[in-house]
């Protein structure tokens, strides 16, 4: 299995602790999330974030209909968070949401680190669907964080 990584920065016309709040409530993946995966929070209306807190879904993907439980395993407001995923359709899911002041904006920072299951067939599963769906949900994601925000989104990496 390979680890793969995928890393994307967005700059947001926003302050740190309202970009932060946004973040950290696990309701607003839904808000930023392609309707194409059928994605909604299996967990309790209200969820207290904080390192520990477990949060489950339900998406479909391909045809098939998914389950996927994360586990918050750093937590350190309004900079840093990391969720891993205990249960899914990845082999290892580790996704570090950094977030830091720029006069005013904040640059928004994601760092995955995955593997995909599928044994020989994994580079094949990676290049022809997940590495595909990967740039389709974070692509949809800087653009609606820019509706949100400032209509302009800064999209590197």
């Amino acid at each position: 299995m390979t680890n793969r990584f995928l890393n994307k920065t967005q700059i947001l016309a926003a302050q740190l602790d309202d970009v932060f709040d946004f973040f950290s409530n696990p309701h607003n993946l839904e808000k930023i999330t392609p309707a194409f995966l059928n994605f909604n929070i299996q967990t309790s209306e209200k969820i207290e974030v904080a390192e520990g807190t477990l949060i489950a879904y339900k998406l479909s993907l391909h045809g098939f209909k998914l389950k996927w439980v994360s586990r918050i395993s750093a937590w350190n407001p309004p900079h840093y968070f990391v969720d891993e995923q205990i249960k899914g359709p990845y082999k290892k899911w580790v996704h570090e949401h950094i977030f830091e002041d720029s006069n005013g904006k904040t640059i928004v920072r994601d760092k995955v680190s995955y593997k995909v299951p599928g044994g020989i067939l994994e580079p094949l599963i990676h290049r022809f669907f997940v590495e595909q769906d990967l740039v389709k949900i974070f692509d949809f994601r800087a653009k609606v964080l820019a509706e949100i925000w400032d209509r302009k989104p800064t999209i590197n990496d």
